[in-house]
């Protein structure tokens, strides 16, 4: 209830519909009781980030919660493509042709977001902000439906530029969704135009 009311407190300063914004609730490392006490609460947006935990944890719990939504929010091997698409609903982390192509390839693609390298780190994934563009018109030629745009911003600079930068890229891009903002920041993600939240430490801790 705590999150949810900063999340419309923080649509509210934005001028937003909080109905606007899906609170993902990142279940990975927690126990199927401590999913189970979230889903009790009404929550039915979750995230993991490992393909081979989702399978330990989830079938059982979607075949006694069918309404409940998964989302991949981790990064993801080609080769798991085909696991991916049937065990989850959402992908984020889509951030290469090689990747593009394996989801495509899958009999059922579903919605992913297009994960950007928004600070220009080395060791973190997502598109090149040179190469998003080309990419972009990849992901619309292919079967798979675009769901957004998804970035982490660096852990020690401030996030709310980042937000607006990567708001901006939608915006030129002509697309509406944006996966940004984690328990430390996802306030201030919905103050800059996110659809989606991933918070795990707000909600488990």
């Amino acid at each position: 209830s705590a999150v949810r009311a900063e999340i419309a407190r923080a649509a509210k300063l934005a001028r937003r519909d909080p109905g606007e914004v899906t609170l993902v609730a990142v279940s990975k490392r927690r126990s199927v009781d401590e999913i189970e006490a979230l889903i009790a609460a009404g929550q039915r947006d979750f995230g993991e980030s490992r393909v081979q935990e989702a399978q330990d944890k989830w079938p059982a719990l979607r075949a006694t919660y069918p309404d409940v939504r998964l989302h991949m929010i981790g990064q993801l091997q080609s080769n798991k493509a085909a696991e991916a698409t049937s065990l989850f609903d959402v992908i984020h982390s889509l951030d290469r042709v090689s990747l593009l192509d394996a989801l495509a390839a899958s009999t059922a693609p579903k919605p992913a977001f297009v994960q950007v390298n928004i600070g220009e780190e080395e060791q973190k994934g997502g598109i090149a902000l040179a190469d998003l563009p080309g990419f972009l018109e990849k992901v619309r030629a292919s079967p798979v439906p675009l769901a957004g745009l998804m970035a982490i911003p660096p852990h020690d600079l401030e996030p709310g530029p980042f937000f607006a930068f990567l708001n901006e890229l939608a915006r030129r891009h002509d697309v509406t969704g944006l996966s940004m903002g984690m328990s430390s920041d996802y306030a201030t993600a919905v103050t800059l135009g996110a659809t989606v939240v991933r918070v795990g430490t707000a909600l488990f801790a």
